[in-house]
């Protein structure tokens, strides 16, 4: 294999395994924080027992989120260096910012949060813990927001071989990407369903155990908040996820054509073939509802990748466009169609540009006529419906806990229930999986959208980081340590699962006439 196979090999495998924390440390920070006001708006001891128990969970994924985020950053630098070379300029000033506000947010309010029970007043608890979820949420606008304009660049020009934002107008170009807003959305909803997931499925279990056991009314209560709060948080995000990505999809037809394209089968199409009504594909051989992709896109013609390819070629190396065919303009250096962004015109004079931008190697540099910019129709063909088939059912995982337990009932122990409690946390996780696989092997083999191909952004000969046999190396002991980590994950959460709420007693309370100088508390 070469060297760019296996480094997208670790910075995928590494980046997965990452994003498995991540939705789940937005959704629960957000939800620990709504049990905490109920509790400090009512006073109701089952709320204040919710927030101990789930915060403690979300304290043990957060920590693991963190560890497993910081092996990315040496990548960047190590592997893919060309690439960080490029979008430096424009990375540079998101990044900065979530390190200077979102980075600062969480470990300083999350601390006092932590080390702050019984010490600080309810108030200004209270506003820690949200503070904290506060932080984590602009975290996602800023790594998002990099992440869209490597979909979507905007608001940069090509100079000296890497791209520079146009001042501060760049800057909030990159903010307001359309791609960005979206993507971004459904991101946020796609967390939502994974914390609800997680709640209702730990709620459901323990209120089930709880009755089986005869335990006291006052944890079957809680448990049954648990289990509806959790459950409305993952019906509500689902349907939120499905309008926002939706959206993302019709952008995806204008910014990626060839993505979605792969995604929906459409490799040929016949000549004699009715562009405008064309179906929807379930599975390989099944078609049904003729016109829906039209609608579903908004497109009156649909393009095949084989037919975006040729464009490419035809249009001097520019971005196709999947809805009328004519994005692009002639190797002549005529003016940009409507809509082609400005750093990929500059940047499409042709491939032997990049070489010379980029000084590549002539072995691996691409012959510029058969230079594929279609990605694996397989890969996102598969990926796209698992991705949907997979959050659909975790969303109906949470109509059935609604319907379970409507009315204040408890459903008896069986092996419906304890599916759902092994399944509905992990569905969500596979999802998000899958999605982002999508998004990213979807763009290839432009690691910049039309811009920079992934073969030139690996850094260049000599360094030790760009040996293939290191690279495997690195590759085995990744999974390793991180298998690792997931069974320290597991076992944390399942300790502290079967340990279940917190007596009253161990619930500290808000005391402030002790020794002001006493060392603070790790509460949990």
């Amino acid at each position: 294999m070469s060297p760019e196979t296996v480094a997208r090999w670790q910075f995928g495998i590494t980046t997965v395994y990452h994003f498995l924390f991540v939705p789940l440390t937005i959704s629960l920070s957000l939800l620990t924080a709504v049990l905490q006001t109920l509790w400090t708006k009512s006073g109701n001891a089952a709320y204040l027992r919710l927030t101990k128990f789930f915060g403690k969970l979300f304290l043990i994924n957060f920590a693991m989120g963190v560890v497993t985020g910081i092996v990315q950053e040496f990548q960047f630098g190590m592997n893919w260096s060309e690439y960080s070379r490029f979008v430096g300029d424009i990375f540079g000033a998101p990044l900065a910012l979530e390190a200077l506000i979102a980075f600062f947010l969480e470990s300083t309010f999350l601390g006092l949060w932590i080390f702050g029970w019984g010490r600080l007043s309810k108030g200004k608890h209270l506003m820690a813990i949200w503070l904290g979820s506060v932080g984590t949420l602009i975290s996602s606008i800023f790594i998002i927001a990099a992440n869209a304009w490597m979909q979507n660049p905007v608001g940069a020009t090509y100079v000296n071989g890497h791209a520079e934002l146009n001042g501060f107008s760049g800057f909030l170009a990159v903010l307001t990407n359309p791609v960005f807003l979206t993507q971004w959305c459904h991101t946020i909803c796609a967390s939502g369903v994974t914390g609800g997931a997680f709640m209702t499925a730990i709620a459901l279990h323990k209120l089930i155990q709880t009755k089986k056991a005869d335990g006291p009314d006052k944890d079957l209560k809680a448990y049954g908040i648990g289990t509806k709060l959790g459950a409305w948080v993952l019906v509500v995000a689902g349907l939120g996820t499905v309008v926002t990505g939706d959206l993302l999809g019709k952008q995806m037809v204008q910014t990626q054509p060839a993505k979605m394209a792969a995604a929906e089968g459409l490799t040929t199409i016949a000549a004699d073939q009715d562009r405008e009504n064309m179906p929807f594909t379930i599975l390989p051989g099944v078609s049904v509802f003729p016109g829906f992709l039209n609608w579903l896109y908004g497109a009156d013609k649909i393009q095949s990748t084989e037919e975006l390819q040729a464009q490419f070629l035809a249009n001097g190396y520019r971005q196709q466009c999947w809805v009328d065919g004519d994005c692009g303009t002639g190797k002549d250096g005529s003016k940009p169609a409507d809509g082609q962004l400005t750093l990929q015109a500059e940047f499409a004079d042709g491939l032997n540009a990049m070489t010379t931008g980029y000084k590549a190697d002539a072995a691996v540099n691409p012959d510029a006529e058969d230079f594929n910019t279609i990605p694996s129709a397989t890969i996102e063909f598969w990926t796209f419906r698992l991705m949907i088939g997979i959050g659909l059912l975790a969303v109906l995982g949470g109509l059935l806990a609604l319907i379970v337990t409507w009315g204040g009932k408890v459903p008896k122990a069986g092996t419906i229930p304890s599916i759902m409690a092994v399944a509905l946390p992990v569905l969500p996780l596979v999802a998000n999986s899958f999605g982002w696989i999508f998004t990213e092997m979807g763009r290839q083999p432009w690691i910049v959208n039309g811009v920079l191909p992934t073969v030139y952004a690996i850094s260049p000969d000599p360094t030790l980081a760009h040996s293939t046999p290191i690279l495997l190396l690195t590759v085995v002991l990744y999974t390793v340590i991180y298998a690792a980590l997931a069974v320290v994950e597991v076992k944390l959460l399942l300790k502290y699962i079967k340990i279940g709420l917190p007596a009253d007693e161990d619930v500290p309370t808000v005391d402030l006439g002790g020794d002001p100088d006493a060392p603070l508390s790790f509460a949990y």
